[in-house]
């Protein structure tokens, strides 16, 4: 049986996927079955933060499965408190706070909401009941759980899955007068992505980000961070918003979720709480003994991983790289004169390409896309030896590895224009 045939007999069919398989990769390439080569501006949905199969990783993995690769959490791994320790010390700037982990970002998030409840529960409403809504924003994402999903402002996503989770109440992205009108007795948190990246690879806004602020002191409450897809240096920087915010506009935020790139390809995911006081107690010790666990959060194989993924992004400068880099492609399609591409967004190398489907002359590709014009796009450059990721109905991300190198940037960047100017 070929691999695809595999996938359609035994695996649940839950993903939409390319007709495409792939069987190795280095760096910011990999080779499919048939041994065709492709740039990968993918990197497994942001996940690739060194590429595939760097040599830290490899010798991380090597190294510590010969040692120790899982243990339960009811005792200490130096490992896990070592990359407890840099999460705090080195990507949230010493500001004190604690680590909890997970697997997955969804896992990470499903922690935010819990210490949102346990937030509102020590911090009631006047008559003395819990809060327990948590605010996000439409066109977010933030899991394929059921609380993920009804977090998630996209209707799409919890279609079939009813009756919804409730709890959560939805303000348009950027709207910082339907953010305050939102904020009632019952909220307890703000949840937000610094960066949408299936909402269309969308920043947040200063005014947004200030209003959240200022609501936070107003009526008591937490702001959360989903920084899943957008964290540890994709967009210049390991904390996004201090790349995307401007200095005058830049907070800490209450907690922050991480995944994705955090394990450079290796499944952990992780939230910080900050040191805020709640009552008696700071924030990152709401969540005590029994109220929270994992049985594979921060494993010694995960945790030694990780770490090494994050002090070779600090060793190697992989966030300024990630910076220049995005400089880099906007200068380099500054002069580029494409009806269907309408904007670029985004931060370093997390950038949306957003088209207009009324300008793609492929009209009939554009109906067999069911009018996605990404997805059109996204066939075409993968045709052409591309891999990039589509995002909403209009928007193709590029999302390559924080170390791609100037000269693979130009060759995606020239298959990526004539593809476009085909369109």
């Amino acid at each position: 049986m070929t691999t695809s045939d595999l996938t359609t007999r035994y695996i649940v069919p839950s993903y939409g996927r390319f007709p495409l398989a792939l069987a190795r990769g280095e760096g910011t390439r990999v080779w499919d079955e048939n041994g065709r080569e492709y740039l990968d501006f993918g990197a497994g949905i942001a996940v690739c933060s060194l590429g595939h199969c760097h040599p830290v990783i490899t010798r991380a993995l090597q190294e510590q499965a010969g040692i120790l690769i899982h243990t339960s959490n009811l005792y200490h791994t130096r490992p896990q408190g070592l990359l407890a320790k840099h999460l705090v010390e080195k990507v949230m700037g010493g500001q004190g706070g604690k680590i909890f982990f997970a697997n997955s970002g969804a896992e990470a998030n499903e922690g935010l909401y819990k210490l949102a409840r346990k937030f509102g529960h020590s911090r009631p409403t006047a008559l003395g009941t819990p809060r327990t809504e948590i605010i996000t924003c439409l066109e977010s994402f933030h899991g394929r759980t059921l609380a993920g999903i009804a977090a998630t402002g996209q209707p799409k996503f919890r279609d079939g899955f009813a009756p919804d989770m409730p709890g959560f109440r939805y303000v348009p992205y950027n709207d910082a007068d339907a953010l305050r009108a939102a904020v009632s007795d019952q909220t307890a948190a703000i949840l937000f992505e610094v960066i949408q990246g299936e909402g269309g690879i969308r920043p947040v806004t200063p005014a947004f980000a200030r209003e959240a602020l200022e609501l936070r002191e107003q009526h008591d409450l937490l702001i959360m961070f989903d920084d899943v897809q957008a964290g540890l240096g994709r967009t210049g920087d390991l904390r996004s918003w201090h790349s995307v915010l401007p200095p005058a506009d830049r907070f800490e935020p209450d907690a922050v979720s991480w995944a994705k790139g955090l394990g450079g390809g290796f499944p952990i995911g992780a939230f910080w709480a900050s040191e805020r006081a709640v009552d008696d107690r700071p924030l990152c010790d709401l969540l005590g003994p029994g109220t929270h666990a994992s049985t594979f959060g921060g494993t010694p194989l995960g945790s030694a991983v990780s770490l090494a993924v994050l002090e070779e992004i600090e060793r190697a400068g992989l966030c300024d790289h990630a910076l220049q880099m995005g400089q880099h492609i906007r200068q380099s399609i500054a002069g580029w004169e494409i009806p269907c591409l309408s904007e670029v967004r985004g931060q370093g190398l997390m950038l949306g390409f957003d088209l207009d489907p009324s300008a793609v002359q492929d009209t009939a590709g554009l109906a067999g896309c069911q009018g996605r014009a990404c997805l059109l796009a996204t066939q075409k450059l993968m045709s052409a030896g591309l891999l990039t990721v589509p995002s909403g109905e209009r928007v193709v991300r590029l999302l390559p590895p924080l170390n791609v190198s100037a000269a693979d940037v130009d060759a995606a960047l020239s298959i990526l224009r004539d593809v476009l100017t085909s369109l």
